[in-house]
């Protein structure tokens, strides 16, 4: 996106009335377009924080298992970091509601300030741990607690920047703008595996263990005080600085049981969403790099080559699905999305099995598409479940825990499955499934394109 210019000092939002004071209807708030550029930016910063670190930790495995783990099995180091990535996953609910009724209390942007600088805290500080050969078991303890770090404060990342976006977005414009949170995401993903990938081109083994491995990791102490920099120079959204002032001076701590009771039916409704975007999101850019390689037996380098152009095209396809899903709505893309998974899965997934790069890339890229109808709607769909008061926890929570169980398991339920059935077609029929689930959440939800969101009046 174009940078923004420089904010003058005035206000930046206000109601500007398009009916006489006698009428009901609410004031539309106009927002200042250069401050909802910037808001974007500086949410999908975070985002692509968060994928970098992904993308960095998934590709340097091998290396990190024998920098902090003493095993000699090549096998069981691996499963040692895997180990410790995944610890990241089980905190993540926990962050989501410490930081999400935090954010629906004290405010969108203080919150998303702090998790941007514990995320870059907990990334940049695994370049400084020493090798177990330099402290021992300290080693491989330092790095499970910023992994802790790391997946605490993404707890309370994704739901407060899409929030945060969503609620400064024109209602007519959030889903383009919506997009950009996944540009961000895939950005960083493809930025941290490009950056592995090269560096394992240009040094040797030994001076890959020995200090080459530290270097993508140390990269995100600027990217976080750029990302910080950003974020603190916002305001609050308007949605939640008129929240404020219609509650008063301060804002009443919203219990956890009204948080949850109180939106039952748009925490399930999230849950499902949420649950066909991960499952596919984690099989196509995480597990299937391992498929072909450890179940077809393709070469590596080509595999992660494949997966990195899909990524590619994903990142220019999105902003326009985004624009189109406010144009015709966000059910009807992310229903195409659930029945193309359906439908397509299998004969996707029978032509990534042919061996050829081209019709891996036919495959990958097919479901590549598929997933782009999920990244481009789902950032403006997911706010719109849920009313101002309780937006940020309740998305929190809802998101964190259908991620957690169901997202980031994926490449292990997967794996297991295939090992009892022995039948390689499991991935399809995964994705088939949780694309059954996501249709029947998009069954029931509201369309919310181009609608203000819920508490709120009209944005333009």
């Amino acid at each position: 996106m174009p940078s923004a210019p420089a904010l003058p000092p005035t206000v930046h939002t206000r109601h500007v009335p398009d009916t006489p004071d006698t009428s009901d209807t609410p004031e539309p708030t106009v927002v200042d377009p250069a401050l909802v550029k910037r808001a974007v930016k500086a949410a999908a910063l975070g985002n692509a924080m968060e994928w970098f670190d992904f993308g960095v930790y998934s590709y340097i495995a091998v290396t990190l298992g024998k920098v902090f783990f003493p095993s000699g099995n090549p096998t069981a180091q691996l499963l040692s970091t895997f180990g410790a990535f995944a610890a990241a996953f089980l905190v993540r609910p926990l962050g989501g509601l410490v930081f999400g009724p935090l954010g629906d209390r004290v405010g969108r942007q203080k919150v998303l300030a702090v998790t941007m600088i514990m995320m870059a805290a907990g990334t940049f500080s695994i370049g400084l741990i020493p090798s177990y050969a330099t402290i021992g078991v300290g080693a491989p303890l330092l790095l499970l607690l910023a992994r802790l770090v790391q997946g605490f404060s993404t707890g309370g990342e994704y739901a407060g920047a899409s929030t945060f976006i969503a609620e400064y977005s024109p209602d007519r414009k959030r889903g383009f703008l919506g997009s950009w949170l996944e540009f961000g995401t895939l950005a960083g993903y493809i930025a941290g595996a490009g950056l592995v990938t090269l560096m394992t081109a240009l040094l040797s083994t030994e001076d890959l263990v020995s200090w080459g491995w530290r270097i993508p990791f140390l990269i995100a102490g600027p990217m976080g005080v750029i990302g910080l920099y950003l974020r603190l120079r916002l305001e609050e959204t308007p949605a939640f600085a008129a929240e404020t002032e219609k509650a008063g001076s301060s804002r009443p701590k919203v219990p956890l049981r009204e948080m949850l009771t109180g939106q039952w039916r748009a925490l399930l409704l999230c849950v499902g969403l949420v649950l066909v975007f991960n499952v596919t999101d984690y099989m196509l850019l995480s597990y299937m790099p391992s498929y072909l390689t450890s179940e077809l037996k393709y070469d590596e380098t080509h595999g992660l080559l494949v997966v990195l152009a899909v990524m590619a095209l994903m990142m220019v396809v999105q902003p326009f699905a985004g624009a189109l899903s406010d144009r015709i709505g966000r059910r009807p893309v992310i229903a195409a999305g659930c029945a193309g998974f359906l439908f397509l899965s299998v004969p996707a997934l029978l032509l990534i099995r042919q061996g050829s790069l081209f019709a891996i890339a036919l495959g990958m890229g097919a479901l590549g598409l598929l997933l782009v109808c999920f990244t481009a709607a789902m950032p403006s769909a997911l706010p719109a479940l849920f009313p101002t008061r309780v937006r940020y926890g309740s998305l929190s929570v809802g998101f964190n825990i259908s991620v957690s169980l169901f997202g980031g398991t994926t490449p292990l339920v997967v794996t297991a499955l295939i090992g009892a059935t022995g039948n390689m077609m499991m991935p399809a029929y995964y994705m088939m499934a949780a694309a059954v689930i996501g249709g029947v959440a998009v069954w029931f939800m509201t369309e919310s394109a181009g609608r203000p969101l819920p508490g709120s009046p009209p944005q333009r």
